[in-house]
This record gives C-alpha cells, structure tokens and sequence, in this order.
C-alpha cells in the first residue's frame, strides 16, 4: 500500500507511472446526482482513475453529509491511499478530517470547499465559485443596459459553499446597478425538480410573471426546470423572462440555441486530473500543492455557438 514514501521518477509525476509497481486505491465521496454536472463529474473522476491505473473506491452520499463522513471513515478503515471528496455541506468536517491526518492519508477537496483547516487537507480544486457569480451578474447588469430589472434567483442547496458564494459574486457584480434589485431568492436544491417547483411559486406571487425581468438559477439543472414552469406559465424564457445560470450542461446549450436561456458559466467536470496530479506530485517527493487549484470559468451566450458546444459536451457523462 503506497503511502508518502511511493516511489516514481520525478519526471513522471504521474500515480499511473507508479501503477506498474504497486496499485494505488484512492477513496471518492460524491454528493450524489442531483445534477447533470454532478454525473459528468462522477463520470471523468472514473475515467481519469481508469487511465492512470487507479482503483477508485466509489461513494454516493445521496446528499446527506452522514453519509459522507460514513464513507470516509470507511476509507479510512480500509487504508485507502488518499480520499477525494466533494463535500455537501461546508461545516462538519473536523473531526472525520483529523481522523484522515492521524493516518497519513491525503484528503483532496473537489468543487466545493469545507470550513476546516486547511492543514486538514491536501488541497481543493475547483472553480472560483465567487467570480462565477459575478460573471453572470455582470453580464446581466450590460443585458439590460440601464433598464429596471426584477429578478429571482433559485439558490443552490443550503449551507453549500456553491450556493453562498455563487450568491455573493452575483450580488457583487450587479451591486453597482441600482436598476436591479433581488426581489424573491429560496433554495431549489441543485436539482431540475425544485427548480420548477420554486419557480412556479415565484411565477404566482409575481403577477404571473409579469413582474419578473430575469432569473438567476445557481446551476444549470434548476434554470432548466424554470424554463419549463415559464413555458407552462405561457410566458416565453429567453425572452419574456431572461435566464442566466452556471454549469454549462448540455441541456443549457441546447436551451440557448433555442433561444429559452441566455446566458451560462462553466464549471469543468474535470476536477480529478488536476487531483491526481497534485497527489501523484506528493507521492513521488512529498511536493506540496497550493492550497487551491483553481479551474477556468467561461461564459457562455447564444451567440457561441451553442449547438457546437452541445455536441462537444454530451458525450462527458451529462
């Protein structure tokens, strides 16, 4: 079982290079799928272990954060060489961490931060959930150019890092424009279902939606459940009612090129190349990674190509 002593060239800082000497077992902790995201990301965390020689010992959390700390105790128990976690919720950790550190076993943080200390983990990876707010906000604030704007916004799940700081960085790119203001913000859970449950509600209590200028969804998943309840409402999303949210899933792109959205941020699925290079880097000679590995983040309009984009996307495990 390879620990912080795993030999490999320095040159190859790569966990499959080490493969052909001894196998590596790394233990993942998902969420869940309660988005398309999600399941892509399920998807390239596999294939990256795959072609790197990995074993991954693969957990679903079904959105419990019990479940979670289960799962890693159980990694733990099993002497896995290091745990990837996407963590529900941001506070909670400290104990099930420390428990990590007292066996020399590395944590990796993907796509969602945690209220530890960071000598608790290895590193994090992932987008800077912040700008990913800002950036819709700020395209929002020149889609409008100046005109009074209502808008709802479906939030992520509660106490989550994406939902607190995708929440901040809009509120943050649309604060210096007094014509938009935040008139009705509840959680829809990261999940298409309550994303139509909520936005139907906002729908009523907004005259139909008729008062309603835009819709910011805290992830692509929601925004399209809203489409939906918007269409049902009669109202024409994209157009009556404008729709920006953050992913970058193929059912958005396919969403923009009908024209019912505009506007989304992506967040790669990718998060575990990156870990698995930070990881096989310290196996190797102990290098330390920085404590954030951040990921890029694009905008994505009707005006790029978004047919294109879908195609390029719908075979990442969405």
């Amino acid at each position: 079982m390879m620990k912080r002593t795993l030999m490999a060239s320095v040159g190859a800082l790569s966990l499959c290079a080490a493969a052909a000497s001894a196998q590596t077992t790394v233990g993942f902790s998902q969420i869940g799928s309660e988005s398309g995201w999600r399941a892509a990301e399920t998807t390239v965390t596999m294939q990256e272990a795959e072609t790197r020689g990995i074993t991954l010992q693969f957990s679903d959390a079904q959105q419990r954060q019990e479940n979670q700390i289960a799962a890693l105790r159980s990694f733990i128990a099993q002497g896995v060489d290091a745990i990837l976690v996407s963590p529900v919720v941001a506070t909670g950790w400290d104990s099930v961490l420390e428990e990590a550190a007292e066996a020399e076993i590395p944590v990796v943080l993907l796509d969602r931060m945690v209220d530890s200390s960071p000598d608790l983990y290895l590193t994090a990876v992932g987008s800077d959930l912040v700008h990913e707010g800002r950036v819709a906000g700020e395209w929002l604030v020149e889609a409008v150019a100046g005109e009074p704007c209502r808008v709802v916004e479906l939030q992520g799940t509660t106490g989550s890092s994406p939902a607190i700081d995708r929440k901040a960085g809009f509120e943050e790119g649309i604060a210096g424009a007094d014509n938009i203001e935040i008139v009705r913000s509840q959680t829809g859970d990261f999940t298409r279902a309550q994303g139509k449950t909520v936005m139907e509600a906002f729908l009523q209590a907004e005259n139909g939606g008729a008062d309603i200028c835009a819709l910011y969804a805290h992830n692509d998943d929601m925004a399209v459940g809203a489409i939906q309840a918007i269409k049902e409402a009669g109202l024409v999303p994209g157009e009556d009612i404008l729709v920006v949210s953050i992913d970058a899933v193929p059912d958005i792109f396919q969403a923009l090129a009908a024209g019912e959205a505009n506007a989304t941020v992506e967040l790669t699925p990718n998060m575990a190349g990156p870990a698995f290079d930070a990881l096989a880097a310290y196996f190797a000679d102990g290098t330390m990674p920085e404590k954030f590995i951040q990921t890029e983040s694009r905008l994505f309009t009707q005006a790029d190509d978004p047919q294109g984009e879908y195609d390029r996307h719908k075979d990442l495990g969405y």
